[in-house]
C-alpha cells in the first residue's frame, strides 16, 4: 500500500483551501481549472472518489487518525482464462449481431 507523503499532502489542502477562497472573491476559468486539478490530485492521493471525502482523510491522514484507509482493490477470487478456447463460452455469428 502507498501511504502519501504528508507535507505533499499539507500543501495540496493549502492549496485546494487557498483556491476556493480565490474562486470566491473572484471566479476565473483559470482558477477553477486549478481548483479541478488540485481536486482531483486530492482524491487520487487518498483513494476517494469525492473531494469532501478527500479532504476528510487527507486531513485524519494528518492527524495521525486511523480513520484513514486507503481504497484496497477488492479481490473476487475470480481468475481470468489462460489463452485459448473459454469451456462453454458461445460466439456469436455475424447474422446474429446484426440483428
Amino acid at each position: 500500500m502507498l501511504v502519501p507523503d504528508p507535507k505533499a499532502v499539507r500543501r495540496l489542502l493549502t492549496r485546494y483551501a487557498s483556491l476556493r477562497i480565490a474562486l470566491a472573491e473572484q471566479e476565473t476559468p483559470e482558477l477553477a481549472r486549478q481548483l479541478a486539478d488540485v481536486s482531483y490530485t486530492l482524491c487520487v492521493m487518498t483513494g476517494t472518489k469525492d473531494v469532501r471525502a478527500a479532504v476528510a482523510a487527507a486531513d485524519a491522514f494528518l492527524e495521525g487518525s486511523q480513520k484513514y484507509a486507503p481504497q484496497q482493490p477488492h479481490r473476487s477470487g475470480i481468475t481470468a482464462p489462460g489463452p485459448g478456447p473459454v469451456p462453454g463460452a458461445v460466439i456469436p455469428d455475424r447474422e446474429s449481431l446484426r440483428q
